[in-house]
Order: C-alpha cells, then sequence, then structure tokens
C-alpha cells in the first residue's frame, strides 16, 4: 500500500540547510493513522524546523513530504485545511476575547458564522473554558491561553493535530488536562504529531516516537519497546560527595553501564539486589532504586550535556 497516500504524514530524507549548517539531515518518518507519533531531541535537534517543513511554512532542501497525500510544499494551502496547528508560542490575537479569537480563525478556514458560533461554546467547555468566551485574552491565564490555542487548532475538525510542546510552562494540572484531551481525541481516531522535552509526556501519550540529534533519527519505536533495546530495566541512583569514586571502585562490580553525572552516578542493572546489599553498607552514599524510563534512553542516545 502507498504511505503517501493512506499517512496522514510521510516524510521521506528531508533535509534542511541554513547557510553552512545542516538543522535537519537525511530524516525520515511515516504517522500511522490514530496514532499519536512523538518527535524528541535537545534543542537544536531540528525538531521546529522539521514541522515547520512539514506544514509547508519552511521550504525543504531535499526530500519528499506528503501531507494526507498531498506533496509539501506544493500544496501545503490545501493539506493544511485537514491538519490543526498548536505552535510552541502562543500566536492568539489580544485584540480579540476568547470567542473572537475562535471565529476569527475559524473563517480562515472558509467555515461560516453560522456553523462555527455552535462549535465556540462546545469548544471551549472542552478546553476547560466553559464561561469564558468574552473574556478578554489579556485576562487569561497562561494555562487557559494554552488550552485556548487547543481549542482554535480544532475549529474546523483536523484530521492531525500538530503540537509543538503543548504543555512547556504549564502547571501539573493544567498539563494533566492538556494529556486528558489528547487522549479523548486520540479516542476520536486523530492522529498527533507532538513534540515535546517531557519525557513523561511522551511515555503517557505516545504509541511511537523518534528520538533526533543534529537533525538525524537515532532511534524509531514505542516507548516501553525502546527502554527495553536501549536501557536495562532498573536504575540505581547514587549519590554523595565520593559517588565518583564509588563509581569507578565498585560500580563495575555490580552493573554492566554506569553513567557519572557531577555527584550521581546511575547504575543500570537488571536485578539490583547485589547491588543495593552492598551500598547498604556505604552509609557516605544515599540512593534512589527506579524503573528505567524513557528519560534514561533520551540521555544515554543524546548525552547529558547542556545544549541552547
Amino acid at each position: 500500500m502507498n504511505t503517501t497516500v493512506t499517512s496522514p504524514l510521510h516524510v521521506h530524507q528531508l533535509h534542511k540547510f541554513y547557510a553552512d549548517k545542516t538543522v535537519v539531515n537525511g530524516l525520515s518518518f511515516t504517522l500511522q493513522p490514530g496514532e499519536c507519533y512523538g518527535l524528541l531531541g535537545p534543542n537544536g535537534a531540528g525538531k521546529t524546523t522539521t514541522l515547520r517543513c512539514c506544514l509547508g511554512m519552511t521550504t525543504p532542501d531535499a526530500g519528499e513530504i506528503y501531507l494526507h497525500g498531498l506533496s509539501v510544499p506544493e500544496h501545503a494551502r490545501a493539506a493544511r485545511m485537514r491538519v490543526g496547528v498548536v505552535p510552541q508560542f502562543d500566536n492568539l490575537d489580544p485584540d480579540f476575547t476568547a470567542a473572537e479569537n475562535l471565529l476569527v480563525y475559524g473563517r480562515y478556514f472558509g467555515l461560516k458564522d453560522a456553523e462555527l458560533h455552535p462549535k465556540i461554546p462546545l469548544l471551549l467547555d472542552f478546553a476547560g473554558l466553559a464561561g469564558k468566551e468574552n473574556a478578554p485574552i489579556r485576562t487569561l491565564s497562561g494555562g487557559m491561553k494554552r488550552r485556548l490555542t487547543l481549542a482554535r487548532a480544532l475549529i474546523q475538525d483536523p484530521d492531525l493535530l500538530v503540537l509543538d510542546e503543548p504543555t512547556t510552562g504549564l502547571d501539573p494540572q493544567a498539563r494533566h488536562l492538556i494529556w486528558q484531551r489528547l487522549k479523548q481525541l486520540l479516542a476520536q481516531g486523530k492522529t498527533i504529531l507532538l513534540t515535546t522535552h517531557f519525557m513523561d509526556e511522551a511515555e503517557r501519550l505516545c504509541d511511537r516516537l523518534a528520538i533526533i540529534d543534529h537533525g538525524r533519527l537515532i532511534t524509531e519505536g514505542a516507548p516501553q519497546a525502546l527502554i527495553r533495546e536501549h536501557i536495562a530495566s532498573q536504575v540505581v541512583e547514587v549519590y554523595g560527595e565520593d559517588a565518583a569514586g564509588w563509581a569507578v571502585a565498585h560500580a563495575p562490580d555490580f552493573s554492566s553501564r554506569v553513567e557519572v553525572s557531577g555527584e550521581t552516578a546511575f547504575c543500570y542493572v537488571t536485578d539490583p539486589t547485589a547491588l543495593l546489599a552492598h551500598l547498604a553498607t556505604q552509609p557516605a552514599l544515599r540512593t534512589l532504586h527506579r524503573p528505567a524510563s524513557l528519560e534514561d534512553v533520551f540521555l544515554k542516545l543524546t548525552g547529558r550535556d547542556l545544549r541552547d
């Protein structure tokens, strides 16, 4: 079956250069209908540039993009009619109320006011903003604005949602509400392309994900499958002033892989019993035993160094 026709989004060997810098370097991935697909990577990995290319907002230097079977950027405008976008930074119109933002945005898709007026209360309720129809944008909190941006992305009932870090800057309550709403949309058969820096968010929402760095795809798969493939099932974190010294002298006796970052040694093990028994005899060290997570995979593959 031809994936360029059946897939909501098909990307093949995408390249994008800025001056002498390669931002996207041969990236390929395909979304399946009804799934949440994550695009993860450090700052500067090429995530937002990839999204902009997929939406026809940035012209790639090489590669193929098919959005709902239409070639992008050639037919980007027509393809975007079936796509809802939540950008990285809110771009709501500050001169309009919450309802007016939805109304005006809906007109961009050719929807008549008679179609839009019944939709607006339903979308505001979906976003947890019932009763805020006439609220000026400046009076809304950051979480409310983010939820309104999500509601706006749904105005034309799109098949695909493209979400660029949708919960950045939100408090835990607002994040959980957005997660809840995104799961509802997936249950309705929507497809979601998500970028996020929150690994717990990716684990909760994504059916599959790709980790990219320096514009290249490093690995792809379901979150739990990637954890099994790249990381032992258990992690023991060892803290203390001499954790690094302890790791050099003793960690290899108990763990096949150890990382040291600052005053913490990360020991990856399948069975932590012997390691924990040994650490119980080391009163100067503190420990945290936990299951391995997607964050461990991310840090293993992209490194622990700070990115600007």
